[in-house]
């Protein structure tokens, strides 16, 4: 009787510890809002302690399952749940260190969660803030395949996240239905939009191909004591009014950000399926020893800024004008010695009626940030706005404070030259490259809901091109083929960027900025993908006008780089390969 009582109290005692670390996490967790989104040392730390209590807890219920389950009534949407907050925790993770092996942990357990069916009875605890859980899961999960390129199964994810919206609705013909329609729609919008050109299997299925830099894909460069700077902090804003998002991200954003992370590599962890699922004895927050550090570790936060594979980046959506310029200066602040600082922004132009502007910083207007208001004051803002003096507006002059560190601009708008007057009154490096202003018509209804072209090109300069000449899809075996013009037009670009020479001031020379700039990888790929557009659109002969070509300041060398040979006969050579010879102007014949 007395070791029966024992047991019994035994059990009590476990349900009240599983008990104490579920609402430890939970209370740890929704602190995780608070913290502030930008900064670094900052958040760390209580990441470090909520991955802890959550390793505590998944570990728990894994050794004291049976008890758990007979005393608690432990059910298995509630071990979904907190299978779910670790991918999150993991999701986030990667969106405040850019680390692409944390996005891999993150899918580790949303798989294991669908695998596992723990949220498959949902529908039948007649709880319907439980079908929204499930409903907010597979959202979530969609957005973390999307950004690891699984194409094949964000399909199937989002024809399940249909049928489960539709057996909610029927069910409980909740006000949010709307909502969760809008989801849907969003989803299968921005899916059509990715799909800028399909390469194909030789059994005509679609291959899906990955856009983020790799040995394979890192363009060759010749190094010089010159190359002095790496890219550590990024900004990406996506500010375009009709453009397809999800998930607070506009198709430009998803491009660029792929552009600027390395491949991730195949890695498992502590916390991943094979470990997390089945019993793991370690801790995410005191284990990881790979270079990008560990949640909440010391070594992460003294090591990290030097010894990551990606430079760290913030996204912003949308983001209204203080928080915009707060965001900036906090990667201002961030950045170590010999750091390079990026903006990219895509976003709808706001344009000047001053007709002799004096002052370049404000009076030719500039791009619109949000249609928020930030609280400060009265100004709303209208997507294509027609004032110079819009409060929701970002101006040239805006980032001359910034200009005192490396500074390296990308501008997607149809109001991008108003940026080349940038002054650099503190002589450090700077380059500014702008989108073209203007499409052929035939391009401009698609271009504004599916995406840049400029960012296209910058992203895929092949995509591009094929888009550009109306080819909808390619076969995998010509896909390779056409890619090695692109990597020897990169290649020939590369040599040729190196080999010009140094000057700030004559033409024919190369500003000492590019240079500066070139010995780092991710800003090397998009000097050069901004030189192969340039010359594709300069011989596409749909693109005529100055305004349909792109534009950086300070300007590279035209007969040295731009309008060289080798690199005109490179793009007739693919243009040939792709049978689409045509669309450029007559040049040389090519073999």
């Amino acid at each position: 009787m007395v070791k029966m009582e024992s047991t019994e109290e035994q059990d009590r005692k476990l349900v009240l510890e599983f008990i104490h670390l579920l609402e430890k996490s939970k209370q740890l967790f929704n602190g995780l809002r608070d913290l502030p989104q930008y900064g670094h040392r900052q958040w760390q730390a209580y990441f470090g302690r909520t991955f802890d209590v959550y390793t505590k807890l998944w570990k728990f219920q894994q050794q004291h399952r049976m008890v758990l389950d007979s005393k608690y009534g432990l059910k298995r949407w509630q071990i979904g749940e907190i299978a779910s907050k670790i991918g999150q925790l993991y999701y986030h993770y990667y969106l405040r260190t850019s680390e692409t092996n944390y996005l891999n942990e993150a899918y580790q357990f949303y798989a294991a969660i669908r695998g596992r069916a723990y949220y498959s009875r949902a529908i039948k605890e007649d709880r319907p803030d439980l079908m929204v859980k499930k409903l907010r899961y597979y959202a979530r999960f969609i957005v973390v395949c999307l950004l690891l390129k699984k194409m094949k199964l964000v399909r199937e994810l989002v024809t399940e996240l249909e049928k489960q919206i539709q057996e909610y609705t029927t069910t409980y013909e909740p006000e949010d239905h709307l909502e969760w329609s809008l989801v849907l729609e969003e989803i299968k919008g921005f899916i059509k939009a990715e799909a800028a050109v399909a390469v194909l299997h030789a059994d005509s299925n679609p291959i899906v191909l990955s856009h983020r830099l790799s040995p394979l894909t890192t363009p060759p460069c010749e190094r010089s004591p010159h190359m002095t700077l790496s890219l550590q902090e990024i900004l990406i804003v996506g500010s375009a009014c009709e453009q397809a998002k999800f998930s607070e991200l506009t198709m430009d954003m998803f491009r660029m950000l792929q552009t600027l992370e390395r491949e991730p590599t195949e890695t498992t962890h502590p916390m991943s399926v094979s470990h997390g699922m089945h019993g793991h004895d370690a801790s995410p927050a005191a284990s990881r020893i790979p270079p990008y550090g560990v949640p909440g570790s010391k070594g992460y936060m003294e090591n990290s800024r030097h010894y990551r594979d990606n430079p760290h980046k913030y996204l912003l959506y949308k983001p209204s004008i203080s928080q915009l310029l707060v965001f900036l200066a906090s990667g201002f602040k961030e950045l170590p010695p010999g750091g390079a600082l990026l903006l990219y922004m895509s976003a709808d132009g706001c344009f000047s009626t001053t007709k002799h502007p004096e002052d370049y910083g404000y009076e030719l207007g500039g791009l619109a940030t949000s249609v928020k208001r930030d609280g400060v004051d009265g100004g709303g803002l209208a997507c294509r706005g027609k004032s110079y003096k819009e409060t929701h507006c970002l101006y040239p002059g805006d980032l001359y404070p910034f200009t005192r560190r490396p500074m390296f601009i990308i501008i997607d708008s149809d109001n991008s030259f108003v940026f080349q007057h940038i002054p650099r009154y503190f002589g450090q490096p700077l380059v500014v490259l702008m989108s073209p202003q203007d499409v052929p018509p035939a391009f401009q209804a698609e271009v504004q809901h599916h995406g840049s072209l400029f960012t296209l090109f910058l992203h895929s300069p092949l995509t591009a091109l094929c888009y550009i000449c109306n080819v909808g899809d390619v076969p995998i075996h010509h896909w390779e083929r056409c890619q090695s013009y692109v990597d020897h037009f990169i290649t020939e670009a590369s040599r040729l960027v190196t080999r010009c020479r140094i000057d700030e001031i004559d033409q024919g020379y190369i500003d000492s900025s590019y240079v500066q700039f070139f010995g780092d990888d991710f800003l090397r790929t998009l000097i050069l993908r901004f030189v192969f557009c340039d010359v594709v659109l300069r011989l596409h002969r749909g693109f005529r006008g100055r305004h349909m070509r792109p534009r950086c300041e300070p300007p590279l060398p035209s007969n040295e780089l731009l309008e060289h040979p080798t690199l005109s006969h490179i793009i007739f050579q693919l243009a040939t390969a792709l049978d689409v010879r045509g669309h450029f102007s007559d040049g040389p014949e090519c073999d």
